[in-house]
């Protein structure tokens, strides 16, 4: 067979359409499947790895753009070009601003059509291996450390992997609770599955219900079609809640009764479907403290604390630092093209001395810039200090009041305030009053500290 990733799949409403397509790639020695529509074709999708897409733009039910559109918020990895009787050249451009390979019209001339498959198949060899490569340098995936902190989380999630319990994962922001999700998800039966997030802090109340649930077409003002939810995407798989803790009463509400009964209904829509999805969330927020004042259901925070695990801030597992620096500093050095650089013995005392608020996203950030702004090869003090920040250099394991003097502590929160609040705003997608929930501000708080700082909002 032509494509050895796995069949060319054709959706297609008219079965004469599905079957001429379906000889003129079989004739050239493709192994060729067809679905009638998006419902068959997901289910084609779950049970076989699909070397390429050929989708029609107008279907019963979902349309093929909003298939599309949903394919890419999955990070489907699957090729497509599209099919139309009546296209346009808005339908073409929006097929390629959501990935679309190519656009073909029809009636489809074979030639046309050939030369448009094995284009497409290519490009997917090629990311194929390009991701096998990426694979081999891109280690972020690993939970990295020697520290009896990490020891005792891999065992946590090696533990935990297996099992089809629900997980809920709790640490300040960047200390990698989606990295300990994707561990938990990769360690489990459930790893050819997809892995779904969603983050509960970054999408405003009253879109997070179809978000997360999905929608039936006319369900409400805007909804022109059907959508599928984050569940129905995941099924096979893994979920991930991000920032559950900032999930509002309401849609607490209505998660615990899936979570409860193992169904949905979209908004709008009146049948139920049955879930198979795993359950993984997380927060930076002390939830027993948001239980106590109300603002969390007991009920829901049992349901989803069957498994708890706690990621560590970086300040606790100092003696992890090196080794995490010197791993990503290697990654981005490969990555960029670029001959490895070497930290110096001054430059790690400095780090160390650093309290890093931004836990390990920080540090892995702060080597991406060393990558990028240190010309040389080894990296000093003095070439650190300046990314880093003015932070004078203590034992390992000080406190915050000891990573800087009394005198420079005023410099010090100048210097970092603004780099945390973008940070912030960058985890949320830009969403402010989820940022100002984070930060523990209110929004006119947040608003008048944006302006002060020179970012817009």
């Amino acid at each position: 067979m032509n494509n050895a990733l796995g069949p060319i799949l054709i959706v297609d409403d008219e079965p004469n359409i599905r079957n001429l397509l379906a000889g003129v790639l079989e004739d050239e020695g493709y192994q060729v499947v067809a679905a009638k529509d998006t419902v068959v074709a997901r289910k084609i999708m779950a049970d076989n790895s699909v070397a390429l897409l050929l989708l029609d733009v107008q279907l019963p039910g979902q349309g093929g753009l909003s298939f599309l559109r949903d394919l890419q918020e999955e990070a489907n990895v699957c090729p497509v070009i599209m099919m139309s009787g009546h296209g346009t050249i808005a339908t073409a451009v929006e097929a390629t601003r959501l990935g679309a390979l190519d656009f073909v019209e029809k009636p489809i001339l074979a030639d046309r059509l050939l030369v448009s498959v094995a284009n497409a198949l290519r490009l997917n060899q090629l990311a194929a291996e390009n991701s096998d490569l990426r694979s081999a340098l891109d280690l972020t995936r690993e939970l990295i450390g020697s520290s009896a902190q990490m020891q005792q989380l891999r065992a946590a999630v090696a533990q935990a992997a297996p099992a089809e319990a629900r997980v809920l994962i709790t640490g300040e922001n960047g200390t990698g609770k989606e990295l300990i999700a994707r561990a938990l998800h990769k360690a489990s039966a459930r790893s050819s599955q997809p892995f779904i997030k969603v983050n509960c802090a970054a999408i405003p109340s009253d879109l997070l219900e179809s978000e997360l649930f999905g929608h039936e077409r006319g369900a409400f003002t805007g909804a022109v079609s059907r959508r599928l939810g984050k569940f129905e995407r995941a099924q096979g798989g893994s979920l991930l809640l991000d920032e559950i803790g900032d999930m509002n009463p309401t849609t607490q509400a209505k998660l615990l009764r899936v979570l409860e009964e193992g169904e949905l209904e979209r908004v709008g829509g009146s049948g139920t479907i049955v879930l198979d999805v795993r359950i993984f969330s997380s927060t930076n927020r002390d939830l027993d403290e948001l239980r106590s004042s109300g603002g969390f259901r007991e009920d829901l925070y049992h349901r989803l604390k069957v498994i708890p695990i706690q990621a560590p801030a970086l300040r606790d597992h100092p003696e992890d630092l090196a080794e995490l620096a010197e791993h990503f500093l290697r990654q981005f050095c490969a990555v960029g093209g670029r001959m490895n650089k070497t930290i110096s013995g001054a430059a790690m005392d400095l780090m160390r001395g650093y309290p890093w608020p931004g836990n390990v996203r920080e540090l892995r950030n702060l080597m991406e810039r060393v990558m990028i702004m240190v010309p040389g090869n080894n990296i000093g003090a003095e070439e650190l200090s300046g990314l880093l920040g003015p932070v004078k250099p203590t034992a390992v394991g000080g406190g915050a009041g000891d990573e800087a003097s009394a005198n420079g502590l005023n410099e010090y929160l100048a210097h970092h305030e603004k780099n945390f609040i973008l940070q912030t705003l960058d985890e949320v997608d830009g969403n402010v009053a989820a940022a100002a929930r984070q930060l523990g501000l209110d929004r006119a708080n947040l608003h008048r500290r944006l302006k002060k700082l020179g970012i817009k909002d």
